[in-house]
């Protein structure tokens, strides 16, 4: 992977003849903030040094000179090019990937019903609550317990991988 190089350039602009905190007319009325607070909730383009009357503009272009990262994406995208050549069915491949969309819509769906019932959240947030806490004083909170959920973890990553 290439280190990108990029580059920053100030230019300076000659000096506005607006004092260091003009109001623009363009600026929200906030009634319940003086108008110096309310300035500085406005989004300016100009950074203004006060102390004198005269302000100084900075305009900062930044680029790059760096192609590497349209090149790893064309890789990336060969590669799965060259996978897909692979398969042999991808009918099937199609299929699953549409199936796991629905799921998820699915699964979405179904989430959002049971968010609307107006005590089952709040139930159900309890309940977490509730494992959450068994959990912690189960597997957590004791030497032994800790070095039982480490095994544990070793035993599933050797069962996922199979090498067990």
């Amino acid at each position: 992977m290439a280190a990108s190089s990029s580059m920053a350039q100030a230019v300076f602009a000659p000096p506005s003849p607006t004092p260091a905190f003009h109001r623009p007319s363009s600026l929200p009325n906030f009634p319940f903030l003086p108008r110096s607070a309310a300035s500085l909730f406005t989004a300016s383009s100009k950074l203004q040094v006060s102390g004198s009357r005269r302000s100084l503009s900075y305009c900062i272009k930044a680029s790059s000179d760096d192609t590497s990262e349209t090149s790893e994406v064309g890789e990336v995208f060969s590669g799965l090019k060259e996978k897909w050549d692979a398969l042999d069915n991808k009918p099937m491949v199609v299929i699953y990937g549409g199936g796991a969309a629905l799921g998820v819509w699915l699964s979405s769906t179904v989430v959002e019903a049971i968010n609307g019932v107006p005590v089952v959240p709040k139930f159900l947030e309890l309940i977490g609550l509730g494992y959450t806490g068994w959990f912690i004083y189960r597997y957590l909170l004791f030497k032994s317990t800790r070095k039982e959920l480490a095994d544990d973890i070793e035993a599933l990553k050797k069962k996922i991988i199979g090498s067990e």
